[in-house]
C-alpha cells in the first residue's frame, strides 16, 4: 500500500509540474488507488479462522519439542509468530501455509509456561494490504528434569550387571555382607577360607561376600545464584539435576536409600532417604519445583543443618560451584566438617569454552587479557579442588556431557569398595 500511495503521489507532483493542461488530472491517481483498495478489500476480506494445537506431555528440559498446529482456512503466504515465554525458545517467523504445521522448539528452563497468543500475518490479493490478527489459544508447556538416560535402560544395565552380575568377579575387600558358602576350589583366594565350618564339614569351604545394600545416599543441591550460570545451554542447576536423578536411579537399582537436599541462602528441602522406585518418583517431583534462585548460597548453614539431619553415616553428593579460592573458603571449611562422619563426593560443572579459551592461541592484546585471566580462574579453581581432595574428598569435576557417567561410575566403585 505505501508503494502506490507513493506512486500515485509521484504522478500528482508530475501532472502539477507539467503546466495548467494536465493539472485537473492530478487527482485521478488517487482515485484509482481509491478504487483498488476498496476492490482489494473486497476479495480479500478474511475469514473467521480457527485455530486448534494439539496436547503436549511433559518435555525434558534441554531437548527440543514441536507443536502440532491446525489452522482452518489457511493459505499461501501465510506466516505467524508466538510469544515465547522465559523458559521456550522458538523460531520468530512460522510458515503457517499449510493446514496441519509443526514448529520447533527448546525447553531451556523448567516450570510450566504459556503461549496464549498467535498472531497472524497475510497480504490481501493485490497485495495493497497485510492482515495481522492475533488468535487466543491457549497452550500450557511443561519442563520437567531430564531422564533420558533413565528411559532408555542403560544405568539399570550398568548397575544390575556391576552389583549384580552372574559372572561378576568379587575381590578381597569388596563386600562385608555375607552371601553364601561354597566348596573352594583352587584359584579362589584362600583368605577367603572359612576354616570352622570347613573343619565341621571336613572339607574346605570358602565363604562368599557381597557388598552390603540399604546404604543412605543423600544429593545435596547447591540452588544458590551461582548455579544458574549457564553451561551448554542450560543453567547448571539443570545439568546438575540431570546427574542428581541418574545417580538416584542408580543407587535405588543397587538397593540403597536415596535423600535429597536443596539449600541456596538458607535449606529449602529435605527428603529423607527411603528405599524404591516410589523415592525417586518424589525425587523427580520435587527437583522439578526447584525454582530458581539469585541470592547467594549459605554453605556454614547449609552444611550445619545436614549434619544434623543425617546421623547415620552416609554417602552425600554435593552439586555446587565457585568463582575463586576466597567465595570457597567457607565452603571447603564446612565440607571439612561434614566429612569427618560422612563420605563427601563434591561434584562441580567444567565449562568447555573456558578451556578452549585458555587452549586457543591469543589473536590481539585483548585475547591475550582474556586468555590470562581465564588462566588464573582455572588455577585457582584446580587450587580449592585439591584442597578438597586433600580432605578426604572424592571431586568429580567434568564436563555436562560426561558428568552422569562419571558420577555413577564413582557411585559403583564406592560401593564395590565398601567405603561408606
Amino acid at each position: 500500500m505505501l508503494i502506490a500511495a507513493c506512486v500515485a503521489l509521484g504522478l500528482s507532483l508530475l501532472a502539477v509540474v507539467m503546466g495548467d493542461a494536465t493539472r485537473p488530472i492530478a487527482g485521478l491517481p488517487w482515485v484509482v488507488l481509491c478504487l483498488l483498495a476498496i476492490c482489494d478489500l473486497l476479495l480479500s476480506w478474511p475469514r473467521r479462522r480457527s485455530v486448534t494445537v494439539e496436547p503436549l506431555g511433559d518435555v525434558f528440559v534441554g531437548e527440543d519439542s514441536q507443536i502440532e498446529i491446525n489452522i482452518t482456512p489457511t493459505g499461501p503466504g501465510m506466516r505467524g509468530q508466538l510469544g515465547w515465554p522465559e523458559g521456550l525458545q522458538g523460531p520468530e517467523n512460522i510458515d503457517l501455509s499449510v493446514q496441519r504445521s509443526q514448529i520447533r522448539f527448546r525447553a531451556i528452563r523448567r516450570g510450566t509456561w504459556r503461549l496464549s497468543n498467535l498472531w497472524l500475518t497475510w497480504a490481501s490479493r493485490l497485495r495493497l494490504f497485510e492482515f495481522v490478527p492475533k488468535i487466543a489459544f491457549g497452550l500450557e508447556v511443561t519442563v520437567v528434569p531430564n531422564i533420558r538416560q533413565i528411559q532408555s535402560g542403560g544405568i539399570s544395565t550398568t548397575v544390575q550387571s556391576r552389583l549384580f552380575g552372574v559372572k561378576e568377579n568379587r575381590a578381597i575387600g569388596e563386600g562385608t555382607e555375607f552371601h553364601q558358602l561354597r566348596d573352594f576350589v583352587p584359584g579362589m583366594d584362600a583368605g577367603s577360607i572359612d576354616w570352622k565350618r570347613s573343619a565341621r564339614h571336613r572339607s574346605l569351604v570358602a565363604k562368599e561376600v557381597r557388598a552390603e545394600r540399604n546404604h543412605h545416599v543423600i544429593i545435596a543441591l547447591d540452588n544458590g545464584y551461582q548455579m544458574r550460570e549457564e553451561i551448554a545451554g542450560l543453567p547448571k542447576i539443570d545439568h546438575a539435576i540431570t546427574a542428581a536423578l541418574a545417580t538416584a536411579w542408580a543407587a535405588t537399582i543397587g538397593g540403597d536409600l536415596v535423600g535429597l537436599y536443596a539449600y541456596d541462602a538458607k535449606p529449602r528441602l529435605f527428603l529423607p532417604p527411603e528405599p524404591g522406585r516410589t523415592a525417586f518418583t518424589r525425587l523427580r517431583s520435587r527437583t522439578a519445583e526447584l525454582s530458581y534462585e539469585s541470592v547467594e548460597s549459605n554453605h556454614t548453614l547449609a552444611m550445619t543443618e545436614l549434619n544434623g539431619r543425617t546421623p547415620k553415616r552416609s554417602l552425600i553428593i554435593v552439586f555446587s560451584d565457585f568463582v575463586d579460592t576466597t567465595s570457597a573458603e567457607l565452603m571447603v571449611e564446612n565440607v571439612r566438617v561434614l566429612a569427618k562422619r560422612h563420605l563427601i563426593v563434591f561434584v562441580t560443572l567444567r565449562d568447555p569454552i573456558l578451556e578452549t579459551q585458555v587452549n586457543a592461541a591469543p589473536q590481539d592484546m585483548n585475547d591475550v587479557a582474556e586468555t590470562v585471566s581465564t588462566g588464573q580462574l582455572l588455577q585457582e579453581r584446580r587450587l580449592v579442588l585439591e584442597r578438597l581432595h586433600q580432605i578426604g574428598v572424592t571431586v568429580i569435576d567434568a564436563e555436562p556431557d560426561n558428568v552422569s557417567a562419571r558420577l555413577i561410575s564413582t557411585y559403583l566403585e564406592i560401593k564395590a569398595r565398601e567405603m561408606i
